[in-house]
C-alpha cells in the first residue's frame, strides 16, 4: 500500500522513521516548504503545495495513495481542511496525527484566546516586554499593539517583515531546556508570553518557566477540527496504517 504523510512536525518524522523500510507500506512525506531549512524525513519526500484540495484529490488518484496521515502542524488548518476534503472526494482514508493540546496547572496565568488578533488585543493591560512564540507568519497581528517592547522567536524571519516600533528577533529552533527558557524571559525581563496551543514538548518548557515567575501567558487556542479521528503518537498511526 502506498501511503503519504502530510508532514513538518517532529511526529510526522517519528513516524516517517517507523515506515522507513517497512515491508507492506511505500510512504512518502509531503512539506509545504514554509521552512527554509527543514529536517528531512528518512522517506521520499516533496516540498511544496498541491493546489488546493482539487490538486491533492487528483495527486492521491494519480499516485495510487492509499492512505493519508495528516501530520502537519495543529494550527495548519487549511492544508488539513484541504486534506479531510480531498480524501473525502476520492475515498482515501485520512488519519490526524497531532500532539496533545497543553492544559493549564497549578500555578499557570493562562489567559485564553480564540485567535491572533484577540491575543494582540489581550495585551493592551498587561505588561510591556511581551515575548512572541507563534512562529513566523502572523507576527502582523500584533501591529494593532504598537507600544509594547517585542521579543519575537521564530525558526525564519517572519514574512512580511514587522513593522513594530520596538521589537527583537531571535533565530532558533526547539527543543528549548527549562533552565535556557528561565535565562531568557530574565534577560528580556519578560511581562507576558503569547503562545500558540501546539501541545508537545519541544517548546513546553517555556511555560514551566512562566509558571516558575509568576508570568501570564496569552494561549491561542488550537483550530477546529475536521472531524477526522486523531491520534497522538507515531506507534497508533503505524498502528492504523498496519490496519488497513
Amino acid at each position: 500500500m502506498k501511503a503519504l504523510i502530510l508532514g513538518g512536525t517532529t511526529e510526522a518524522t517519528a513516524l516517517a522513521r517507523l515506515l522507513s523500510g517497512h515491508p507492506r507500506i511505500d510512504a512518502a512525506v509531503s512539506l509545504a516548504g514554509r521552512t527554509r531549512k527543514p529536517v528531512l524525513p528518512p522517506l521520499p519526500t516533496r516540498i511544496g503545495g498541491f493546489g488546493g484540495v482539487d490538486g491533492l484529490a487528483a495527486h492521491l488518484v494519480e499516485d495510487g495513495i492509499g492512505a493519508v496521515v495528516d501530520a502537519t502542524h495543529p494550527f495548519a488548518d487549511q492544508i488539513s481542511a484541504n486534506a479531510a476534503a480531498a480524501c473525502a472526494r476520492v475515498g482515501v482514508p485520512l488519519l490526524v496525527l497531532t500532539r496533545k493540546p497543553w492544559v493549564p496547572g497549578e500555578g499557570d496565568r493562562w489567559i485564553g484566546v480564540p485567535d491572533m488578533a484577540a491575543a494582540a488585543e489581550a495585551l493592551r493591560p498587561l505588561g510591556g516586554n511581551v515575548f512572541l512564540t507563534i512562529g513566523r507568519q502572523e507576527v502582523a497581528a500584533f501591529e494593532a499593539v504598537p507600544d509594547k517592547r517585542y521579543l519575537i522567536r521564530a525558526v525564519d524571519p517572519p514574512e512580511p517583515a514587522p513593522t513594530l516600533p520596538d521589537h527583537r528577533l531571535i533565530l532558533d529552533r526547539g527543543p528549548f531546556t527549562l533552565e535556557g527558557e528561565c535565562a531568557l524571559l530574565e534577560e528580556h525581563r519578560v511581562d507576558v508570553i503569547v503562545s500558540k496551543n501546539s501541545g508537545g514538548t519541544a517548546t513546553e518548557a517555556k511555560l514551566e518557566a512562566a509558571r516558575r515567575r509568576g508570568i501570564p501567558v496569552v494561549m491561542v487556542a488550537r483550530p477546529p477540527g475536521n472531524g477526522v479521528a486523531e491520534v497522538h503518537d507515531a506507534a497508533a498511526a503505524l498502528g492504523w496504517l498496519e490496519g488497513l
